[in-house]
């Protein structure tokens, strides 16, 4: 088997090795009565919300409290929130059989991830992070998340790799420009079969 043209793949959790966020979302703001932009107004737009979420994010409040924050916000009951958000969101199975194909073929594989915490509701169960991946780095382990700099050397400290021998996938823009400034090769990640296809040509292997 040849030798691929790069030695280390770090992908992006929720978008990428899952269905897109934006859809589950979408379809829990339908279940619950909301406008279809609701929740992502909330975390995104709403001062209160955002700030809620970005800490969330760091590490910095659990699940339980982002629970009842944001319910309120919302006008929703608080239960298992983030479990009810991400109830729709299913494995992506191009993408996760494109990571073990080149793991299989000598690349190491990491994920990067912006975290949502891991319990009570635990949405990285049966993704194999302890088993499938050579490192895992999630932001609220860190105080850090994307794409604040900080975070983006941590994941190639873990692969033992420099930042020119590796790839990053995120399905979100803003979070390319740290890990190109890197020496990182970046793609966008849309559609999946597109990314496969063009992971296939940056690494030189059949990922399919």
């Amino acid at each position: 088997m040849p030798q691929p043209l790069r030695q280390g793949l770090v992908l992006d959790f929720g978008g990428v090795l899952t269905t897109p966020i934006a859809e589950c979302t979408r379809a829990f703001c339908l279940r619950e009565g909301l406008a279809p932009d609701a929740f992502l107004k909330v975390i995104s737009v709403d001062p209160e919300g955002s700030a809620i979420y970005a800490r969330l994010e760091r590490g910095e409040v659990g699940q339980t409290e982002w629970n009842e924050r944001t319910a309120a916000l919302l006008g929703v009951d608080s239960h298992n929130l983030i479990g009810r958000v991400l109830a729709d969101l299913k494995p992506e199975p191009l993408m996760l059989a494109a990571a073990q194909s080149a793991r299989r073929a000598g690349v190491k594989v990491g994920i990067l991830s912006n975290s949502l915490g891991s319990g009570p509701y635990d949405p990285y169960q049966g993704y194999g992070f302890d088993t499938l991946y050579d490192a895992v780095v999630l932001s609220g382990e860190l105080g850090i998340r994307k794409p604040e700099p900080g975070i983006y050397p941590v994941v190639l400290k873990r692969l033992r790799l420099p930042a020119e021998s590796c790839v990053f996938v995120d399905d979100s823009a803003r979070n390319l420009p740290p890990a190109q400034d890197l020496g990182m090769t970046t793609v966008l990640d849309g559609d999946p079969a597109e990314t496969v296809k063009r992971l296939e040509e940056i690494f030189g292997l059949p990922l399919r």
